[in-house]
């Protein structure tokens, strides 16, 4: 399932080299982080609105519209899907409420 998340990365950083008239995320990127984060709060309404809709298809599309573009942002910041993965695991088998503990300390 990784290899989808890499070969996406690898495309949004060939992205970051071409023009913006060329290319969607080469838009985004040239257009700055206040754009992008604008998209991912597009994506998550739109994503809450489908699930409330029961409507599981369009659910899994937003989704991949959220996940898609939250990964522009990550390379936009220098980050991959490996460093959540990474964060991911940290939390693998520890309890939700004792990892939100251990941020408020």
């Amino acid at each position: 399932m990784s290899d989808i998340l890499k070969q996406l990365e690898d495309v949004l950083q060939q992205r970051k080299q071409q023009s913006p008239e060329s290319s969607y995320v080469a838009s985004l990127y040239s257009k700055g982080l206040d754009t992008i984060l604008k998209k991912i709060g597009e994506e998550a309404t739109e994503t809450v609105i489908a699930a409330k809709s029961g409507d599981k298809n369009q659910l899994v599309y937003e989704t991949a519209d959220l996940w898609f573009h939250t990964l522009v942002l990550l390379a936009q910041q220098g980050l991959s899907s490996t460093d959540v993965l990474q964060e991911l695991q940290r939390r693998f088998g520890l309890s939700g409420l004792d990892e939100k503990a251990s941020r408020n300390k």
